[in-house]
């Protein structure tokens, strides 16, 4: 693996940790503290009330740019492994097809052997065991396919939960830009 690479790797668990904790509690809790304390700030003196605006206002929008472009990060992320499922859903299928075909070719042999035993007298329950340890790898199959299905519908969950955490990031930093602007029109 070479220097690149493991970049790439660092830069998306970076991204997937970033977007993980900034939809947790301590996120919320340490973004309050920060705006508090930054109001605080030009009450007890310390700068001005239009500085402090100012430095809250392009904290808060470089942090809206990276986190935007870490969610970007975290999605790209989740539809490539969504692309992966889908073409292993795409091949299981393809193989399924072909198991089919394969069993409805045995089917045809069982009948041309349950003619052929007849007409010797043989024993068809034996064939009837065969076909039934086919039956149940076909239904071990499509237990696999119904798995990768239900982990496919996980992720595109994951992903809507993600989409609607950036949306309530965007709404949230539109009432922020309005308040600002309010605090700006008052304050002249």
């Amino acid at each position: 693996m070479d220097i690149k690479e493991r970049q790439k790797i660092i830069m998306e668990k970076g991204a997937s940790n970033i977007t993980k904790w900034v939809g947790s509690t301590a996120s919320v809790l340490l973004h309050t503290v920060l705006f508090l304390v930054s109001f605080a700030l030009p009450l007890l003196g310390v700068v001005s009330f239009e500085r402090m605006l100012l430095v809250l206002t392009t904290i808060v929008s470089l942090e809206a740019i990276y986190l935007s472009i870490f969610i970007q990060m975290s999605i790209n992320m989740n539809n490539q492994n969504i692309e992966i499922i889908q073409e292993d859903i795409e091949e299981l299928g393809e193989d399924i097809e072909e198991l089919g075909e394969d069993i409805e070719e045995i089917g045809e042999d069982i009948e041309e052997i349950g003619e052929d035993l007849e007409e010797l007298g043989g024993d068809i329950e034996e064939i009837q065991k065969d076909v039934d340890e086919l039956q149940e790898n076909v239904d071990e199959i499509q237990e696999d396919v119904d798995e990768m299905q239900d982990e496919t519908k996980e992720e595109q969950e994951i992903e809507q939960k993600e989409s609607e955490i950036l949306l309530s990031i965007q709404a949230t930093l539109l009432h922020l830009q309005k308040e600002i602007e309010q605090l700006k029109i008052s304050n002249k």
